[in-house]
């Protein structure tokens, strides 16, 4: 069967795909991708099937287990089985292009051909079944909501009592993603305007794709996972003509309670010396996580499973997905979102009538929030709670921001979690309130977009208002001056690298207190989960609490001495932050193989650009602190949907739009990016460069 499309290039040499009808663009998409991005989908498509350590070796065999273990490949096939007939087609259009590209040269990337040097070979290519999209997507977002964060919070409820600050919601830096949408009196253009960066680990290559879409059904420009089709979290659709018109949605995660964690409890316990047969649990498809070895004795376990409405439901929101690019209005988008599942994610739409609507989209179960905080305990046929219907979608009349933080307004935005972001929202929304004159443009938000100020360091620096001696005293006023000034986690200072280095040590010193000793024999549990339960990074998260008087005891923390404690470990730092604070993006190859880097053809040292920002502010750049001041997580991409005209929409995203270490378009993004830059999207067709294939 042939399928004619087109491709056109920009200069950043992002595709744009144009074909005659939807499953002929499909397949164009598939192809693009695929030839673009072959490596990534490669190693995505292993990751679903569980089949990492057949071409990485035994660095891959963790992942493996827990991909076994939580069904990836089986959930996959499942939602497939259960999709209706235009879904179907869509999909088999979307995998036949990916097929054709990855022979058509998506393979040949220096990253394959490292593989095929190493001991054992190349290993036989089977082509891409049509689920495995859904397998990639669901690999995305398996770890994606809060569930592991629910067996670290058991296990210092078991070991230091249910009542420890460790138990309840962090309130230091954390990291997500901001979104947010102005209206046309918000405006210079008179026309809604929607910007926002989505926060995740920073791969290489990019975890976004950009692109646009057009056929006869609709012209869409946005982000989209490769290896998937369409534009699921971030775009804008318009028509040409008379009735010429824009649409455009952003997403952020909302930080719902919507993957369960079950300790299924034994039937039996008499002669359980190898184990004990486990009850399963009515309705709900359970899939383990683990074992964890609880404190009533040692030959009593508690398995642990998951409640995952993809997999309960045998549903991911295909349709959803493809009924957003048909989208001609904001309450179009709204309808779509209406059939979203996982993840459970904030949703800001406009149109250029005006029209601008905030939603939540996707499935959670009916609990109270007391109930979030640990692993759900279940017996033999205990009943679940049904699925909560979200809140309608309200109006937006001025401007609404939505940065992972606690809802201030619920009958726009929903409680549905349990740890919200403290400080990006109200930060947001403080550098919106200051508007340039004439309104807000797409190319002003890069102020905000860029804001480094860290809104939590006054507070923690403010311990060190009482620190003297004739070695402290300076770098303390330093940190209390730097604090007072805005607090400012730019690349360039050094004030924010003594800052950080503080921080780290004091993180560092208050998790050796010894009244957290107990915490650091960790539960047994998959190694894909051990950076939630590691004891430092949770103390990082919680730092503020810790330090509140009395919350550690026998003996008792004093937060002023620790402090300074930690002041004198730094006190010699002469680093700027960014110096500290370069980007390391994940790499599937070098970090599963041990593979250098610098053996990759054509990767540019340049990838570890010194960045500013941290966790918890606009511009957000994450480390581990106590751990690592590296910048690990970070804006995967940045968007800005301008309602009055698509042409003057930005987009930009870290390193490129190729995964191909040789291509000139691999990381020629990277340094705009570092500057909290984006481009404008060019949209004429006569001003792309064309690369047109008729493939079959």
């Amino acid at each position: 069967m042939t399928h004619p499309f087109e491709v056109f290039r920009d200069a950043r040499g992002v595709p744009h795909v144009r074909a005659a009808d939807e499953l002929d663009l499909a397949y164009g998409q598939g192809y693009v991708t695929a030839r673009d991005r072959g490596w990534q989908l490669e190693t995505d498509r292993w990751r679903a099937e569980g089949r990492l350590a057949e071409r990485f070796g035994p660095g891959g065999l963790e992942w493996d287990r827990f991909a076994v273990r939580v069904r990836l490949a089986d959930t996959a096939r499942r939602v497939h089985a259960a999709l209706a007939e235009p879904e179907r087609q869509w999909l088999a259009a979307y995998t036949a292009g990916v097929n054709a590209g990855l022979l058509d040269g998506g393979r040949d990337v220096p990253e394959t051909d490292l593989l095929d040097r190493a001991p054992g070979g190349p290993v036989r290519r089977s082509p891409w079944p049509d689920w495995a999209p859904l397998g990639v997507f669901c690999v995305n977002h398996v770890l994606f909501s809060g569930w592991p964060g629910l067996l670290w919070r058991e296990h210092v409820a078991r070991t230091l009592g249910p009542d420890h600050p460790l138990v309840g919601v962090p309130d230091g830096a954390s990291s997500g993603s901001n979104a947010w949408a102005l209206a046309g009196s918000r405006t210079a253009s008179g026309a809604p305007l929607l910007a926002g960066d989505p926060h995740r680990l920073l791969e290489l290559p990019g975890i976004y794709q950009q692109v646009r879409l057009a056929c006869d059904a609709y012209d869409v420009v946005g982000l989209a996972f490769p290896g998937v089709p369409g534009v699921l979290h971030f775009g804008q659709a318009a028509t040409a003509g008379a009735d010429a018109s824009s649409v455009a949605w952003g997403i952020t995660n909302a930080m719902a309670h919507h993957v369960e964690v079950f300790v299924e409890t034994p039937q039996s316990l008499e002669g359980a010396e190898h184990g004990v047969e486990v009850v399963p649990v009515r309705g709900a498809e359970p899939v383990e996580v683990g074992w964890t070895e609880t404190a009533r004795g040692p030959l009593v376990t508690d398995r642990h499973a998951l409640r995952w409405p993809v997999r309960v439901d045998a549903d991911l929101g295909v349709a959803s997905w493809r009924r957003l690019l048909r989208a001609r209005t904001a309450h179009d988008v709204a309808d779509a979102f209406a059939g979203w599942v996982d993840p459970v994610n904030r949703v800001l739409t406009a149109d250029s009538a005006g029209t601008v609507l905030s939603l939540t989209a996707g499935r959670v179960p009916e609990r109270e929030r007391a109930d979030r905080v640990l692993p759900h305990v279940v017996g033999p046929g205990d009943d679940l709670p049904s699925w909560r219907v979200l809140p309608n979608p309200t109006p937006v009349v001025d401007v609404a921001v939505d940065a992972n933080d606690a809802p201030d307004d619920q009958a726009r935005v929903p409680d549905l979690g349990l740890a919200y972001a403290p400080h990006r929202g109200p930060r947001i929304r403080a550098l919106l309130a200051d508007a340039p004159d004439g309104g807000e443009r797409a190319d002003d938000q890069q102020r905000v977009h860029a804001d480094v100020a860290d809104a939590g360091a006054g507070a923690l620096v403010d311990l060190l208002r009482d620190v003297t001696g004739p070695d402290l005293a300076a770098p303390a006023l330093r940190l209390r001056a730097w604090a007072a000034d805005g607090a400012r986690m730019a690349a360039d200072s050094p004030d924010a690298a003594l800052f950080a280095c503080w921080r780290d040590a004091l993180v560092r010193r208050v998790a050796a207190h010894p009244a957290l000793a107990a915490l650091h024999a960790p539960p047994q549990a998959p190694a894909v989960l051990t950076p939630w339960l590691d004891v430092t990074a949770n103390v990082g998260l919680h730092l503020p609490a810790l330090l509140a008087t009395g919350s550690l005891r026998e003996p008792a923390l004093d937060a002023t001495a620790e402090a300074a404690a930690a002041l004198a470990e730094v006190v010699g730092s002469t680093s700027t932050w960014g110096e500290l604070h370069p980007v390391v993006p994940w790499h599937a190859l070098v970090d599963a193989t041990g593979v250098p880097r610098e053996q990759i053809a054509g990767v540019p040292p340049a990838l570890r650009a010194p960045v500013g920002g941290s966790a918890d502010t606009v511009c957000c750049t994450g480390g581990v602190p106590g751990l690592s001041t590296v910048s690990w997580r970070g804006s995967v991409a940045r968007w800005v949907w301008d309602l009055s005209d698509r042409r003057r929409s930005r987009w930009g995203v870290p390193f490129g739009a190729s995964g191909d270490p040789r291509s000139e378009h691999y990381a020629d993004q990277h340094p705009r990016w570092v500057a909290a830059g984006t481009d404008e999207i060019e949209t004429d067709w006569a001003r792309l460069r064309p690369e047109t294939w008729e493939a079959s």
